[in-house]
């Protein structure tokens, strides 16, 4: 398996892709059928990665292609990247405590774009009272801490809407 890694355009945005090769040097007939596209998002000032990194190497493990956006994204920026990269699921990931302006505030932009064909999750460091509240703007789930990455590809592949 080669890693195919590049930056696009936008500063701070990585793409990164799992190239399968057959033994002749050729591509494997897993990349013919679409991979999930999946943006991984540090919303606000938080600039605590390491949780969305892991979960980004465990969904490529799981066969995904992640778009990592970097630190310290803005609500707009994160939607926007999602519709120029046409991405099957929004991963936010945010430890700051914000989650409750920053969340919402992306669901209401995607509403207004007319995305309602993605997938948005959750995780980090979110107290249990506030889970429904999310859910109820549409964050389809939220994963804390201790969540097992396998629980997170399953939920994806269960839930996403194709």
């Amino acid at each position: 398996m080669l890693v195919d890694c590049f930056w696009l355009s936008r500063p701070n945005l990585l793409t990164i892709q799992l190239i399968n090769y057959d033994n002749y040097g050729g591509r494997s007939k897993m990349d013919d059928k679409k991979k999930i596209r999946v943006l991984a998002a540090k919303p606000g000032l938080d600039g605590h990665d390491r949780g969305i990194k892991v979960i980004a190497n465990a969904l490529m493990d799981a066969g995904m292609e992640v778009i990592y956006t970097g630190l310290r994204q803005s609500p707009e920026q994160i939607v926007e990247t999602s519709i120029q990269e046409d991405v099957d699921v929004i991963a936010l990931s945010i430890l700051s405590g914000a989650h409750d302006f920053l969340f919402p505030r992306i669901m209401e932009l995607l509403k207004e774009k007319g995305v309602d064909d993605v997938l948005v999750i959750g995780g980090g460091i979110i107290p249990d009272e506030d889970i429904p509240i999310l859910k109820e703007m549409g964050i389809a789930e939220v994963f804390g801490p201790g969540t097992y990455t396998d629980d997170i590809v399953k939920y994806i592949k269960d839930n996403l809407r194709r």
